[in-house]
């Protein structure tokens, strides 16, 4: 696969990081390692690569050895055939265009109470009773679902956000034998990381549990409710002294990013996998997610709404740049060239391996 295909990732990472820049140097505040406790970037990179390769080539090297020693050998000589340098290479393109864009999202995230301190939650607000008249969704969905069993699960559900975009991401770019897809993928997370940047900016919020706390009162204590009170703690500390304190302020409401990644990712998984089980489960937790948005106060209706917009877009205009929605003859020829590629010389001869398209 050729390194071009990342091109649109690279080129989000490098104006989303510019943007980032500019912010700082104006305010005059540093960048920060949105996730620094984890250790520094040039520790948590590598480690997030070797994990990624490791989930590939560990157990079919462990398939193949016969001992201890031999199995030591088999890593190296699978990892050998299944990640030669030019199919390495654009994994590890895809993965610093989306950490740079990612990092640059935490932080111009961080900076915009300082940038625009003025907030729209109020006319937000009352567009939520367009919806629900008569009171706000969350009070609905509190009445219909309850606030017992049903926060706890809704909690696990906004909560595995955290863990999924890390583990797609490094299973979408393992994956040796769509690496289309996977380019696909990576470059629409990109573009969500930085269309959703900009919606902040464009309508900066807190969402309703922060302007009308009084109706999340009666939730129970959850994981989620954990994660807003230290939110709300950090985003204290920032306005009262930015130059004082390390937390990073992160409270913004439109758009909701959890629902535009997680809409993403389950129109990836639609278009692109086979398994019938994994597409349904996707779908459910996107219902679930949306649900939970709205149910803990993280968002207004509209929130959720130009999440859908934002990932349907990021969805096709990352399918556009990646060559994704070319037409069948076209993309069959690039295959046919990635295949092509892996041709390597061996004691027995020149030999061809399966490539992007799964051909011999």
């Amino acid at each position: 696969m050729s390194d071009g295909v990342y091109a649109l990732a690279v080129g989000v990472a490098l104006v989303t990081g510019a943007f980032a820049v500019g912010c700082a140097i104006h305010l005059g505040l540093p960048l920060r390692d949105p996730d620094g406790f984890l250790g520094p970037t040039y520790v948590r990179l590598p480690l997030i690569v070797a994990l990624m390769l490791a989930v590939d080539v560990v157990p079919r090297a462990l398939l193949r050895a016969r001992s201890v020693r031999g199995a030591v050998e088999q890593v190296v000589a699978v990892a050998r055939e299944r990640w030669p340098w030019r199919r390495l290479r654009p994994a590890l393109i895809g993965l610093s265009a989306f950490y740079l864009t990612y990092v640059s999202y935490r932080n111009l995230k961080h900076f915009l109470p300082l940038l625009r301190d003025d907030v729209v939650d109020d006319e937000l607000a009352r567009s939520d009773l367009w919806f629900t008249p008569g009171a706000p969704p969350a009070e609905y969905l509190h009445d219909l679902l309850g606030t017992g069993v049903s926060a706890h699960v809704l909690s696990w559900v906004y909560l595995a956000f955290l863990m999924f975009v890390p583990a797609s991401l490094a299973l979408a770019l393992v994956s040796r034998t769509r690496p289309r897809e996977a380019s696909w993928y990576v470059t629409a997370l990109c573009l969500n990381w930085a269309l959703g940047t900009a919606s902040y900016y464009l309508l900066p919020s807190r969402g309703p549990v922060y302007a009308q706390a009084e109706y999340f009162w009666d939730l129970p204590m959850t994981g989620t409710s954990a994660l807003q009170h230290s939110l709300l703690v950090s985003r204290w500390l920032v306005l009262n002294d930015p130059h004082g304190t390390e937390r990073i302020q992160s409270i913004a409401a439109f758009a909701s990013l959890h629902v535009s990644i997680i809409f993403t990712a389950a129109l990836v998984a639609q278009f692109a996998l086979r398994s019938v089980v994994i597409r349904a489960a996707m779908w459910v937790f996107f219902a679930l997610t949306v649900t939970s948005t709205i149910y803990f106060g993280w968002h207004y209706v509209v929130d959720d709404i130009a999440g859908l917009a934002i990932g349907g877009g990021s969805v096709a205009l990352a399918g556009w740049a990646t060559g994704r929605f070319r037409r069948d003859r076209d993309r069959g020829a690039a295959e046919d060239a990635d295949d092509v590629e892996d041709v390597e010389d061996t004691p027995d001869g020149p030999t061809v391996q399966a490539g992007a398209s799964g051909k011999t």
